[in-house]
């Protein structure tokens, strides 16, 4: 979360430094901070948590009802799957989340 309010104030620092009229000055980088703040809210944050989230319960289920593993390597290949998930899931994720913006919020 921390990263996400950086990079919008870091956004809109550069948005305030591009030279343009006094009037559109503060428009631009209202616009800059809330673009990159939610984009960054939801393609960083929100939907990577869920996303993993719900495979590492889907996996411990899975490997609950098709195992006889114990609990506690079963969590652990969870955490594995978990973590081997994020590079598969970060350019759909991506992808979406700036259809999404360019269909509503842009």
């Amino acid at each position: 979360s921390s990263y996400v309010l950086a990079d919008a104030i870091d956004k809109g620092k550069k948005a305030g430094a591009v030279p343009c009229p006094e009037a559109g000055r503060s428009t631009r980088v209202t616009v800059a901070v809330v673009d990159t703040f939610v984009w960054q809210a939801l393609a960083s944050v929100a939907i990577p948590g869920f996303t993993i989230n719900r495979v590492c319960a889907a996996s411990l289920y899975i490997l609950g009802t098709a195992t006889r593993w114990p609990l506690s390597v079963r969590k652990w290949t969870t955490t594995a799957l978990g973590l081997l998930v994020i590079p598969v899931i970060i350019h759909p994720i991506d992808r979406s989340v700036d259809f999404l913006l360019d269909s509503s919020l842009r």
